[in-house]
């Protein structure tokens, strides 16, 4: 299950929106169990980070960030114009993801920092990987991406 930080839920409500929250950010995907909230440390090993074209990421530059494209029928979807990529960080099951904003994030505990978590899994998760044993050193790539906003 998508879960959204207090900050992305107040840019929700506020200006800002999810796609400018999200604009430059970076993909991490870990091992183990998604944590209870997006407010929360991440929890399990960071297995991978998804830049654009695998670049090198660093909070507070938009270099190799990721984007999306203008939302669509109540969806935004990954830029179509970027490859999302990275090389494995760590050996281990992916379980869940992080998808952070820009802004510096330490990691730790925030309810200020826009962030979205989801589960991963082949089938069936919020960001499906043809293969969810990540190796180390070997390349990944997430072709579809979206986040979806269903009408009450």
């Amino acid at each position: 299950m998508l879960r959204f930080s207090t900050g992305i839920r107040n840019g929700i409500l506020d200006s800002t929106g999810i796609r400018e929250a999200l604009a430059n950010g970076v993909l991490r995907i870990y091992s183990g169990a998604q944590p209870a909230s997006a407010d929360a440390a991440p929890t399990g090993t960071l297995l991978l980070e998804i830049t654009v074209d695998g670049g090198e990421f660093s909070h507070g530059s938009a270099a190799n960030g990721l984007n999306f494209d203008a939302p669509v029928n109540g969806v935004l979807k990954k830029a179509a114009a970027e490859v999302w990529r990275g090389d494995g960080l760590a050996q281990g099951v992916a379980g869940w993801f992080r998808f952070c904003g820009n802004p510096a994030d330490a990691g730790g505990p925030s309810t200020s920092l826009a962030r979205i978590d989801g589960a991963v899994a082949r089938v069936g998760g919020d960001l499906e990987l043809g293969n969810i044993n990540i190796e180390e050193n070997v390349p990944s790539t997430i072709d579809v991406f979206q986040i979806r906003v269903d009408q009450a």
